[in-house]
């Protein structure tokens, strides 16, 4: 019944973003967008800022309603239209939305939960409205619009009449109708987005959340235990900072912040976590030396009493255990699915295994690959520090070819090709063994860890587990909106895991002022603005100390250190030149920024010549750097890297891509290259460097290399910054590092 509830409450706050959406006029927004400059008056909108912490639910929702909004007006902005012809079908009418069935041919573009434009042609402004895709068969769609009229900004129960809506009543509604769709954009992840931010009264933690506070005291007795030999492990394959952040997490607080500089083993971190979560015991069955405490018992009673209470406590003694009915036929040896009410399994025996179930997520793709190939390679420990392959399933789309085995699509596959060996009888009784949704319900609920994006952790699939995730972890959780983060929560788990660095890349945010108000800030930057406690990974394994200590002194407060013989694993022949040392800023003080028309981004000629001449100069003299895995030419601008992607080939008569990785700052995140050459575009006047002053993406584009940044710019421009890059220009002077260079 919960489940059930818990649904329709999903459902409507679903409708009620469709609601609010589907009745904007399209031209509208178009003019409201272009017109809407930087200084345009946050009241005339309705935008407040987002603030560190909040009094209640309804200042929460007041605050990130308006900015989610905005967010899906830029979408659909920067939306291409294309224009296909469909005919209405059929047209139904449910809860005030019009539900019609349109055939169209070229439906390979359109997917569920896309947002499209409906018209007449040459009936534009009079008739025209946005449908929803709801579900695609072939070339059949079925679309959701609503054509009650105008809500007045979010109260869906003031609706002003719109002759335009109205107009399109009688196109839907006539079988036979030729229309015409235009795709605008998707919309799935952010209708997730939005119903996880409607969902905030009913999170776990919502005090927590809205506070940014610890709620509750955590006492020293409540923490879980590990048992001796796996706390050895883990204490000796961990630094002191990663054993600290460890220990946070098995203390039990509900939320857990783990701040990962560039090169700290924030993956290594993650993976002793699991180890750690997975195998801990609750104080009350664990004794300091590792061993399993006794059990008080009472009098002991007759054999016969023994029996008659056995069968009252557990009935299925004399028939089938109801726990061997949702346990994996082929799970691991030992492994016992929790209550998942509780993280407090029961006691078996000794060598029983407390685990509980743990979601990862991330918010893109690539960062969520990485851990889950990490785990395939080394495996976890158990309590006995002996390492094994868990049972895991990556769900969701686009996951790397390395990690295909532990793929949803994969495993599916591989029990409907085990099905099909099976007794041909059970394959007739109405084809319910291949029914695939089913399958993939059960793998989920077999997994131990379940690894997914943000988004796809909002999908069907997870709203009808059998049992939720007792632990969430987030990976890359600084790059993530908070509504994107949000998501994974809805679930009910005890404990969650924020991993990330604010100083690094921030989360995407397509809409200037909704970025201008602070929707771009991630949760983790948020509770650590208020002041929630930060266990900081410290120890960095990648940078030469030369290249380490300038981010370290300036977004680390100097608290990064070396781990050992970094400088000797990082020293490279090609030091010797005083130019290709491990921190080099090359001046290029007569260098020229252009911009590309309609491009809105920047390139820079001088600087593109300067690099491949560089880049040149070191493969010739030094052939083992001649692969993409070993050099990198990094810059803030798309335009700047197809412009030396383009010059590199007419060049050198090869493609780049085969010798040398060339690519955005944003593409290079959680990164490493033996050499990175940064070429930073803006040369001018009047010191304007646009995003490149975001003192995040200068941090990734520095720490990226293990030997060698050599950094490319024009040391005037950037200095008016008054701000990192300021500091960087002076730093490389004390250094004697800067090197002037003539365009």
């Amino acid at each position: 019944m919960a489940v059930d509830k818990n649904k329709f409450e999903e459902e409507s706050r679903a409708l009620r973003f469709y609601k609010i959406v589907l009745s904007w006029d399209y031209f509208r927004i178009l003019d409201e967008v272009h017109m809407r400059g930087k200084k345009r008056d946050a009241s005339a909108v309705g935008l407040k800022e987002v603030k560190n912490t909040y009094k209640d639910v309804d200042d929460y929702l007041d605050t990130f309603e308006p900015l989610l909004f905005e967010e899906v007006k830029s979408h659909i902005e920067h939306s291409t239209r294309v224009c296909e012809e469909a005919m209405v079908i059929e047209c139904s009418e449910v809860n005030g939305f019009h539900l019609p069935v349109v055939l169209c041919s070229e439906t390979d573009r359109i997917s569920q939960t896309d947002l499209l434009l409906i018209s007449r042609e040459g009936e534009l402004p009079k008739a025209y409205a946005f449908a929803l895709v709801e579900h695609r068969q072939q070339d059949k769609i079925r679309l959701r619009l609503y054509l009650g009229g105008e809500v007045n900004r979010f109260n869906t129960d003031e609706i002003r009449r719109c002759t335009r809506l109205l107009n399109m009543r009688p196109i839907i509604s006539e079988a036979k109708k030729i229309i015409f769709v235009e795709k605008i954009t998707g919309l799935s992840t952010i209708v997730r987005e939005y119903v996880a931010m409607r969902s905030i009264s009913s999170l776990p933690f919502k005090d927590l959340i809205l506070k940014a506070a610890d709620m509750d005291d955590i006492t020293e007795d409540s923490a879980w235990k590990l048992s001796k030999p796996l706390k050895e492990f883990i204490g000796s394959n961990h630094n002191e900072s990663q054993l600290e952040a460890i220990n946070a997490g098995l203390s039990r607080k509900p939320f857990v912040l783990i701040q990962g500089p560039p090169g700290t083993g924030k993956t290594q971190t993650i993976l002793g976590l699991l180890s750690a979560i997975l195998h801990a015991t609750p104080p009350r069955v664990h004794s300091n030396e590792g061993k399993f405490v006794g059990v008080k018992r009472g009098l002991e009673l007759p054999i016969q009493e023994k029996y008659n209470q056995w069968e009252k406590a557990s009935p299925w003694l004399s028939g089938i255990n109801p726990r061997d009915m949702i346990m994996p036929i082929d799970g691991d040896d030992g492994y016992f699915p929790t209550s998942g009410n509780e993280m407090k399994p029961e006691v078996v025996n000794s060598s029983r295994k407390y685990r509980v179930r743990v979601l990862v997520c991330a918010p893109s793709n690539s960062a969520l690959d990485e851990i889950v190939l990490r785990i395939l390679n080394t495996g976890i420990r158990d309590e006995n520090d002996h390492a094994y392959n868990p049972k895991v399933v990556r769900v969701g789309v686009k996951p790397h070819h390395s990690i295909m085995a532990v793929t949803m699509d994969y495993l599916v596959e591989q029990k409907l090709a085990g099905m099909d060996t099976q007794v041909g009888d059970k394959q007739k009784q109405g084809g319910a063994a291949k029914d695939k949704d089913s399958i993939r319900a059960s793998i989920l609920d077999e997994a131990v860890i379940v690894f997914s994006t943000l988004s796809f952790s909002g999908s069907p699939a997870f709203s009808k587990l059998n049992r939720g995730f007792d632990v969430v972890i987030i990976d890359e959780a600084a790059q993530a909106v908070e509504p994107a983060t949000l998501i994974p929560l809805a679930g009910g788990c005890k404990q969650v895991f924020l991993v990330g660095d604010p100083v690094q890349l921030p989360a995407t945010v397509f809409s200037d002022i909704a970025k201008k108000y602070g929707y771009g800030m991630s949760l983790f930057e948020r509770f650590k603005e208020a002041g929630y406690p930060v266990q900081m990974l410290k120890t960095q394994y990648r940078m030469n100390p030369e290249i380490r200590s300038f981010p370290s002194r300036e977004f680390y407060q100097g608290a990064l250190e070396d781990g050992p013989d970094v400088e000797g694993q990082t020293k490279r022949p090609w030091h010797k030149f005083r130019c290709f040392g491990p921190f080099c800023f090359f001046d290029i003080h007569e260098g020229k920024e252009s911009q590309p028309p309609g491009s809105g981004s920047w390139v820079n000629d001088d600087e593109v010549d300067f690099v491949l001449a560089m880049y040149a100069k070191l493969v010739s003299s030094y052939p083992e750097l001649k692969g993409s895995s070993r050099l990198a030419i990094i810059s803030p601008y798309r335009q700047q890297v197809k412009r030396i992607r383009k010059k590199f080939e007419s060049t050198f008569g090869v493609e780049s891509d085969k010798v040398v990785d060339i690519n955005t700052v944003d593409g290079f995140q959680g990164r490493e290259k033996d050499v990175a050459i940064f070429s930073c575009v803006r040369s001018n006047e009047n010191g304007g460097i646009g995003f490149v002053s975001d003192y995040r993406r200068m941090n990734v584009g520095i720490t990226r290399a293990r030997s060698s940044v050599l950094v490319v710019g024009s040391a005037s421009t950037l200095r008016v910054d008054d701000g990192p890059w300021s500091n960087l220009i002076e730093n490389a002077e004390q250094r004697n590092v800067l090197f002037k260079v003539n365009a």
